[in-house]
């Protein structure tokens, strides 16, 4: 009888896990620009790079929306390298053999120059800032407004054509 029980609470939580997996608990992967760097001399791939703050109400809203639906999640994972970057990040970055600094405007206030060249739209930067880079590292896309979970779907379904 023990060997029976022993058996169940196998196959339970085999039958738990596997319901996990299945369900697709798929975490959104965030690349650092130095990573994408490396991953482009193995795989070319588009990048997407969703350029925020953290005092940007909207930037926060597709964080807790936009990107953490399952289809968004799982097509950004196969088909793309996404970078979610602070635009106020303050530690150097590199990416493209350049480093990218950042750029304090006042008492704790301040813009990395990477957020600046990929994100600056009609002379000015907006948040949150969608950037798209081609597989040579070109951008094709910027966009600088919330974009929902329906509207996020249409641009990758264009974006993989």
């Amino acid at each position: 009888m023990a060997n029976k029980t022993k058996k169940m609470k196998k196959l339970s939580l085999f039958i738990f896990f596997f319901g996990i997996t299945s369900t697709g608990f798929c975490q959104l992967k965030s690349r650092t620009f130095e990573e994408v760097d490396s991953l482009q001399q193995i795989q070319k791939r588009k990048i997407i790079v969703f350029i925020h703050t953290d005092w940007c109400q909207f930037c926060q809203r597709m964080k807790a929306t936009t990107f953490k639906d399952q289809e968004i999640i799982e097509k950004l994972n196969s088909d793309f390298y996404f970078v979610d970057f602070n635009a106020e990040e303050k530690r150097e970055v590199t990416f493209q053999k350049q480093t990218f600094k950042y750029l304090p405007s006042g008492n704790n206030v301040g813009v990395n120059e990477l957020a600046l060249q990929l994100g600056t739209i009609d002379n000015q930067i907006v948040y949150p800032t969608l950037c798209v880079l081609n597989e040579k590292n070109e951008i094709i896309f910027q966009y600088n407004i919330y974009l929902s979970t329906k509207e996020f779907k249409i641009l990758l379904e264009k974006l993989t054509k």
